[in-house]
C-alpha cells in the first residue's frame, strides 16, 4: 500500500509540473489558428485510454493523501507550525501587497496598450497608468480602486468574454477596498501627519474617510480574504474550464508549440485535460475556503512553472494572480469557509495520539 500511495504522489507531481506549463492564459501565447477540436471529441481523447483513466485516478489518490497526512501529522511539526505564525505576521503589509500586485501590471498595461488584459488592445494609456502609479505611491487608495474596478467593470461590458481572463482584477480591487492602503503608503503618512498636535492637516482630522464608512457598514477587513479567493478561485475555475476543457484546441496547440509531451510522455488531450484538472481543482478550493494556504502555494508553484515553461507567456499578466495567490498564504481562508467548519472536525479525527499539553486545534487558515 505504501508503494502505491508513494507512485500516487509522483504522478500527482508529474501532473502539477505539466499543468504548470500548460496552464498559462491560451491566448497569450498562441495565434489561434489551431484546428478546432469539438469537445466530445477532447473528452474520448483524454480519457478513453484506460492508462489515462489510471493515472489521474492515481493522482487522485496522491492529492487526498497529501491532504490526511498533513492533517493527521501537521500538528507534531513544529515547522508547519512557525511558518503558518510568521505568514500571519506579515499581514500589516498586506495593503501594500494588493497594491504592488494591482498597481505594477496597471501601469504595464498602460505603457504596453492593452486593457487590463493582452488580449483587449487599447490605447487608454493614461487612465491605467494614473491608476496604477496612485495604488503603488498608496495615495487615495480606496477611491483609486473604486475607479479601477469601474473602469474594468465597463471595459468588461464591451470587451466580453475576452476580458473575463483578467477577472483577477476583481478580487484585487475590492481586497483594496476593504483592507486599505496598509503601510508603507501616502496615505499613512497623511494620516500620522494629520493626528499629530500641531500640524496644518490635524484640523482636517475630524473628516469621515472611506475606511471609517465602511467600517459603519460591516465592511471591515475581515472580508478581504473572502473577497480575494472568491476573485481568484472564479478566476482559476474559468481558466480550466473554458480555456481548457471547452476550447481545448488552444491548449492543445500549446502542448505542440512546447513540445511538452516530450516533458511527459502522455498525450496533449491529457496534457489539456490534466491543466484544467489542476486549474479547476486549484480555483474550488479557494471558493470553498479548504486549504487554501496549500491550494495559494499550489496556484503560486503552477504560475512560476507556466513563466519558466513557456517563454512567450507575458509576465506581467500573471503579476496579479502572483500577487494574490501570495496574499492568501498570508491571510488564509478567513470566515465562511471549510477551513473553519470541515476541517478542524477532519483533524479531530484523524490525528494520531495527541499531546494533551496541545490544545490548539489545527485548521488550514491558522
Amino acid at each position: 500500500m505504501r508503494r502505491e500511495m508513494w507512485q500516487a504522489l509522483v504522478f500527482v507531481t508529474l501532473l502539477c509540473q505539466g499543468a504548470g506549463a500548460a496552464s498559462a492564459h491560451v491566448k497569450y501565447v498562441t495565434d489561434g489558428d489551431g484546428t478546432e477540436v469539438g469537445v466530445g471529441e477532447f473528452f474520448a481523447a483524454a480519457l478513453g485510454e484506460p492508462l489515462s483513466l489510471a493515472l489521474l485516478t492515481a493522482g487522485g489518490i496522491g492529492a487526498v493523501a497529501v491532504a490526511g497526512s498533513y492533517l493527521r501529522y501537521a500538528t507534531r511539526l513544529p515547522d508547519v507550525q512557525v511558518g503558518i505564525r510568521t505568514l500571519r505576521s506579515y499581514r500589516p503589509y498586506l495593503g501594500w501587497m494588493l497594491r504592488l500586485s494591482i498597481g505594477l501590471p496597471l501601469v504595464g498595461a498602460g505603457f504596453a496598450g492593452y486593457y487590463f488584459s493582452p488580449s483587449v488592445p487599447a490605447e487608454l494609456r493614461l487612465l491605467q497608468v494614473i491608476l496604477g502609479f496612485a495604488l503603488l505611491f498608496g495615495l487615495a487608495t480606496r477611491l483609486v480602486a473604486a475607479a479601477g474596478l469601474v473602469a474594468y467593470l465597463a471595459g468588461l461590458a464591451t470587451n466580453f468574454p475576452e476580458l473575463l481572463l483578467a477577472s483577477e482584477f476583481v478580487g484585487g480591487f475590492l481586497g483594496i477596498i476593504v483592507i486599505g492602503p496598509g503601510q508603507p503608503s501616502a496615505d499613512m503618512l497623511l494620516r500620522r501627519v494629520a493626528v499629530t498636535d500641531g500640524t496644518f492637516l490635524s484640523r482636517f482630522r475630524g473628516i469621515t474617510t472611506p475606511g471609517k464608512l465602511l467600517n459603519r457598514v460591516g465592511l471591515t477587513h475581515e472580508l478581504a480574504p473572502i473577497l480575494i479567493r472568491a476573485g481568484l478561485g472564479l478566476n482559476f475555475v474559468y481558466l480550466g474550464v473554458s480555456q481548457k476543457w471547452l476550447q481545448p484546441a488552444g491548449g492543445l496547440e500549446v502542448v505542440e508549440q512546447y513540445g511538452l509531451t516530450n516533458v511527459v510522455p502522455v498525450s496533449p488531450e491529457l496534457w489539456v485535460f490534466g491543466a484544467g484538472l489542476v486549474e479547476f481543482g486549484i480555483g474550488v478550493l479557494f471558493l470553498a475556503g479548504c486549504f487554501t494556504r496549500g491550494a495559494a502555494v499550489a496556484g503560486f508553484v503552477v504560475l512560476t512553472m507556466t513563466l519558466f515553461g513557456l517563454s512567450d507567456d507575458p509576465v506581467l499578466a500573471h503579476i496579479t494572480l502572483f500577487g494574490l495567490t501570495s496574499a492568501l498564504m498570508v491571510t488564509g481562508s478567513g470566515r465562511y469557509s471549510l477551513d473553519d467548519t470541515l476541517v478542524p472536525w477532519l483533524h479531530r479525527r484523524l490525528t494520531v495520539d495527541p499531546d494533551p499539553a496541545d490544545t490548539a486545534t489545527i485548521t488550514a487558515d491558522d
